[in-house]
């Protein structure tokens, strides 16, 4: 018996390369999910024409037309509300979320970040962990999925992925190999969440009726 396909909303801020990678998936039935909406906060993000083009439901909260974050995320909780989806996917989006907001969805949140949590929260991941690694801090980087809790990038991780940092790396090259990662994992995450396999449980994941003391990891070449 074929499962149920997991209604889903997905928000972006900018060009939707992890968006396009969930589309795929979907479009090639290697992930039971309805895509009920993309929502962006800035209209002229690109990945709105990956989503159009995929002929999916598009809405633009644009956070500059509101006087604070408490007002944006209530709009945009509404908004996310109106299509009724069980998991929402953060693909890119680019504003820190308040705990009123995060709360509302607790559980049924996910975000993928550039790096190999709980190491370079925040911006510029790569040119950071490049960094290190010419201190001798670090031989590797990577991606991270994780479910969404009130501290940024602080929630507990599901499943990463690891690529060597090389001498001659630059934090482009960096992170072009890194987007092939998470472009592997996080329809992976959601594919499990999606099967019922995956839950958050206080603070703790659960994957297959088991308590992860880690996260899943891949390295590049799994």
């Amino acid at each position: 018996m074929p499962i149920p396909k997991l209604p889903i909303v997905i928000l972006i801020s900018g060009s939707g390369s992890n968006l396009q990678a969930i589309i795929d998936a979907a479009e090639e039935n290697e992930l039971p999910v309805e895509i009920r909406a993309v929502i962006s906060n800035r209209p002229d993000a690109k990945g709105l024409q990956r989503a159009n083009r995929a002929g999916l439901r598009t809405d633009v909260i644009d956070h500059t037309q509101f006087d604070n974050r408490e007002a944006f995320d209530e709009a945009l909780k509404r908004c996310i509300d109106n299509f009724e989806p069980r998991l929402v996917v953060l693909a890119g989006f680019m504003r820190l979320l308040t705990d009123d907001f995060v709360n509302h969805h607790l559980g049924r949140i996910l975000n993928i970040h550039p790096s190999l949590l709980p190491a370079f929260k925040g911006l510029n991941t790569h040119a950071r962990a490049l960094a290190a690694f010419k201190e001798g801090k670090v031989k590797e980087h990577g991606a991270s999925v994780h479910f969404v809790t009130a501290e940024l990038d602080g929630g507990p991780v599901i499943v990463q992925a690891r690529v060597p940092i090389t001498p001659d790396d630059t934090p482009e090259t960096l992170a072009a190999r890194v987007l092939k990662c998470e472009h592997q994992i996080y329809p992976m995450a959601i594919r499990w969440f999606a099967e019922g396999r995956l839950r958050l449980q206080g603070n703790q994941v659960w994957l297959d009726e088991q308590a992860l003391d880690t996260p899943v990891v891949l390295d590049a070449d799994s």
